[in-house]
């Protein structure tokens, strides 16, 4: 398997993530401040130069309002949905 950076998954969790956040209407600093984060650590995780643990996934979840389980659930479909085109 290649490395998890450069996976297409990867591309589309970056993508969700963003979308997420803007769809809730919440600038980069807005976002930060809710997790207790500075700014630079959401910016690196949208350009995936920051990993995540499950832990700190469940945290952002927590802040954009659905659950870690709703989260998975549609990057699930977004992938699956890229290996049929």
């Amino acid at each position: 398997m290649s490395k998890s950076l450069y996976r297409p998954e990867t591309t589309i969790l970056l993508k969700l993530l963003k979308e997420y956040r803007t769809e809730a209407g919440l600038t980069q600093a807005d976002f930060a401040k809710a997790l207790d984060r500075p700014q630079s650590f959401v910016s690196d995780i949208e350009r995936g130069s920051r990993r995540l643990d499950l832990v700190q996934l469940r945290d952002i979840c927590e802040v954009l309002g659905l659950s870690l389980i709703d989260f998975v659930t549609r990057y699930e479909q977004l992938v699956a949905e890229s290996r049929q085109q």
